[in-house]
């Protein structure tokens, strides 16, 4: 008898259990199918340098039949369950509702952007957690300093070039290093703009950044921002987000376009419909072998599960830890059903890679690699190598090395193609107004 294997979510953990499956299971006892949104898994710690046009956005993500060969992939989302039946809900992307039967479920829906209580948060900042946060800030960035090029007025131009990111962990300092160096070297093509000169703020909630790292480390990625110009402002919170400014909790108001929001993580919200016990971030506590207490058959992994941290705590949401629980989650559901032995979880992280662009970061490199310590070229040049070996799949290895090997003797791209997914209407009226795009053929009846 064949047996169901449902995965929700094809992220980091929901690729790499699916892709063990296919290892260790064999092909005519098991049916294997995998609900995501989107049908690639995308390569996160690689997002600042999509957003800055280091590579092509394509490169960062990897189709997931390219590295599933025989999962059943469903584009959509689980948005029931029912364990007593064992099935959950999927509901298609043309909202067509179904269910599917399981034996084994591994729910492993990632996370998306916290949002707090703060007035228009919601409305007038972006998140830095998906391939279209990163294209859409990218082509905003361009958008503000064409407008502040044409722009009569300084007071204007202060507030388009005036960038502020909010939270001092990994994304929030790597995001804003990889577009300020992407606007360091555009602002060649604008004249008014650079006379007028941009102002970088990061704004941090703690006493200090990335408090993951070495204290050292953190000193010197803030020495290095700050010797770029950037504005940090440590222990100051949020207070206000509004379509022209930010209030701060020192009573400053800021005049500003541009407000990243990048101040940790919860749970997706589909674990709510679960029927699953929650903590406060929207995660499902799990044991050490992924497994969910009190039910049977359900296991869970990556973002939106509270994992033991064999270091002491709870892991933390990064890649590094989401694989490798994936693939524990999958033998032991493999072991359920009768395939191989139960395992437990046991990894300690290897360290960990924060990029401040201009070639330099800083790396803390874990136990099992000697509890060393980089900081410049050498910790920039050891997270280019790691990433690259981390990337699903050697097609895209080669390209993303491609793209930063032709990309050292050039300038970066400054093509604002926020158009792109968005076609105009077939209507005259749009294109009366100076809408982006002709209708096909115009080109040609001008001859």
């Amino acid at each position: 008898m064949a047996h169901d294997i449902v995965i929700a979510g094809g992220g980091f953990a929901g690729a790499n259990a699916a892709r063990e499956l296919e290892r260790i299971m064999p092909r005519q006892s098991t049916r294997l199918i995998l609900v995501n949104d989107v049908n690639f898994l995308l390569y996160t710690p690689l997002l600042p340098e999509a957003a800055a046009g280091t590579l092509e956005p394509r490169h960062v993500v990897t189709p997931l039949r390219d590295i599933l060969k025989r999962t059943y992939l469903r584009l959509g989302a689980i948005t029931g369950h029912d364990h007593a039946r064992r099935v959950v809900e999927l509901t298609t992307h043309d909202g067509e509702t179904q269910e599917l039967h399981y034996d084994q479920l591994l729910l492993a829906m990632g996370s998306v952007s916290r949002s707090l209580p703060i007035p228009g948060l919601d409305r007038h900042a972006i998140g830095f957690k998906s391939l279209a946060d990163a294209i859409w800030l990218r082509n905003h960035l361009v958008e503000t300093l064409e407008e502040a090029n044409a722009s009569e007025d300084p007071a204007h131009r202060a507030e388009l070039l005036t960038y502020v990111f909010v939270g001092g962990g990994y994304a929030g300092l790597e995001a804003l290093a990889e577009l300020q160096d992407f606007a360091a070297d555009a602002m060649e093509s604008y004249p008014r703009a650079r006379l007028q000169g941009m102002r970088w703020i990061l704004v941090e909630a703690s006493e200090r950044v990335l408090p993951e790292i070495d204290p050292k480390l953190a000193d010197y990625a803030l020495q290095q921002l700050r010797g770029r110009g950037t504005d940090i402002r440590l222990g100051t919170t949020l207070e206000e987000v509004g379509p022209e400014h930010v209030a701060l909790s020192t009573g400053e108001r800021i005049p500003t376009r541009t407000v990243v929001w990048t101040a940790g993580v919860v749970a997706h919200p589909s674990m709510q419909e679960m029927g699953l016990e929650l903590d406060e971030r929207g995660r499902v506590a799990v044991d050490d072998g992924m497994a969910v207490p009190g039910f049977e058959g359900v296991y869970a992994a990556g973002d939106c599960a509270a994992v033991p941290n064999p270091e002491g705590g709870l892991c933390p949401p990064t890649a590094q830890h989401a694989i490798r629980q994936a693939r524990v989650a999958a033998r032991n559901m493999a072991a359920n059903v009768g395939v191989g032995e139960p395992t437990t979880f046991t990894y300690r992280s290897r360290g960990a890679f924060v990029n401040l662009g201009q070639y330099k970061a800083v790396a803390m490199l874990g136990k099992a690699m000697g509890a060393k310590t980089l900081s410049g070229f050498p910790a920039w040049w050891a997270a280019r190598t790691y990433h690259v070996s981390q990337i699903p799949g050697l097609a895209r290895k080669l390209r993303a090395v491609a793209d930063w090997t032709v990309g050292l003797p050039f300038r970066r791209d400054t093509a604002e193609v926020g158009s792109i997914g968005h076609p105009a209407p077939l209507t005259t009226e749009v294109y009366a107004r100076g809408g982006s795009h002709r209708p096909i053929g115009t080109d040609s009846e001008l001859s």
